[in-house]
């Protein structure tokens, strides 16, 4: 029946001289998302993208479009040529097969005329052909112009008419490499997943920094991480995955370091180690998925004195949400169920009874000073495994 899917953008619309290269890039990265689909020809028209989808499965197509950031909604269509009879029995073919497998009772007709050569108003439009489905469908539907069960689309157009009755809803946000590229401290917990997919979505290019404490921690640990990359990768294409132990350094705090200050001791190396990796990749930022006072690291000034070990921005995009909040993003993009997986991660190795809540920065950093810091971070960087991990 479909013919055609209407892809919709949300903020491109209202970006001024440099939209075409938003839109250029979106255009170019739903052509990759499809690319596994079969050669699928997907183009720019009436300021939104078009997917043709003629002998293919357009049901699959847009489970694949939709994950695409930048794209607001898509609806499957049917685009035919300039004859408004035609465009009518389309419109109860559309209504008809809603009405055979859906609870439908009551419908609206929502035109749109952007052929000011067509004798009809918009409004005028919508009642003609809301005057022929009531009477091809009198027996099965009603007319309710303010809550209809559903709607029927129709666009009178200067080379051709399209008419739909479904919207899908896509993420929205920026398309992906719009806005730069980061490095995400990603463990095998909730959160980080979800905040490489919230970065990923304002167009931000995400690669992945993950530390594990082999073998204090098992093979099962990593791999459990590179399963949630390999999730993320569905949105954000394939991601640079490096794998840092982090037990020398771990060992050398607990050595010499007060052990209520380990874990922020031991973070701030994390992100030192990530500031360096980001420098070299080509990284303009750190993002990290803390959620202030949801951990004794992750007070306020917990994250100042994390934030005092790099100059490099360091982004949060969960900072303000709720467990439950962070919880119900996981669920939706499909992260949750392997990151509630129980495996040991490096944060649990060496972890104090009596973490320091309220940490000072001259005081971690005088505690700090008795450590070869720039041999760890070398070491560290020197035995770092990397890999690229795409969606099989």
């Amino acid at each position: 029946m479909y013919n055609i899917v209407i892809v919709r953008y949300g903020e491109i619309a209202i970006k001024g001289k440099n939209k075409p290269v938003f839109e250029k890039k979106l255009l170019g990265n739903i052509k990759n998302a499809l690319k596994p689909l079969g050669n699928i020809n997907v183009y720019r028209k009436h300021g939104r993208i078009l997917i043709d989808v003629e002998g293919h499965d357009h049901e699959a197509i847009i489970e694949e479009a939709k994950k695409v950031f930048g794209v607001f909604s898509l609806s499957p269509a049917i685009q035919l040529e300039k004859d408004f009879q035609k465009l009518k029995e389309k419109c109860l073919e559309l209504l008809s097969e809603k009405v055979e497998f859906e609870d439908v009772c009551t419908f609206k007709v929502d035109s749109k005329r952007t052929d000011k050569s067509f004798p009809l108003k918009s409004p005028e439009i919508s009642r003609e052909i809301g005057a022929y489905l009531l009477k091809a469908l009198s027996d099965s539907v009603g007319v309710d112009v303010n809550n209809p069960d559903v709607k029927v689309y129709a666009e009178v157009r200067e080379d051709s008419y399209i008419c739909f009755t479904e919207k899908v809803m896509g993420f929205g946000g920026m398309p992906l490499g719009t806005n730069g590229k980061a490095l995400v401290l990603l463990s095998g917990g909730i959160d980080s997943p979800v905040a490489a997919w919230m970065i990923a979505k304002r167009g931000v290019e995400v690669e992945a920094i993950h530390y594990h404490s082999y073998p204090f921690t098992n093979e099962r640990s990593l791999e459990k991480v590179k399963d949630l990359a390999r999730i993320l990768s569905k949105y954000c294409g394939p991601v640079k995955f490096y794998s840092v132990n982090l037990l020398p350094v771990q060992k050398m705090i607990n050595e010499h370091c007060p052990p209520e200050e380990l874990t922020i001791i031991a973070r701030r190396f994390m992100m030192k180690i990530a500031e360096r990796v980001a420098r070299l990749k080509g990284c303009n930022a750190l993002v990290t998925g803390e959620s202030i006072g949801q951990v004794a690291s992750q007070t306020i000034n917990g994250l100042e004195v994390t934030d005092g070990a790099v100059e490099i921005p360091v982004f949060r995009p969960l900072i303000a949400l709720d467990k439950i909040e962070i919880i119900s993003i996981s669920e939706k993009i499909g992260t949750y169920e392997t990151s509630i997986i129980p495996e040991e991660d490096c944060c649990t190795v060496f972890l104090p009874k009596h973490p320091v809540t309220r940490p000072r920065l001259d005081r971690i950093e005088k505690s700090e000073s008795v450590l070869p810091v720039e041999e760890l971070i070398e070491n560290a960087i020197a035995t770092m495994e990397v890999e690229v991990i795409g969606y099989e």
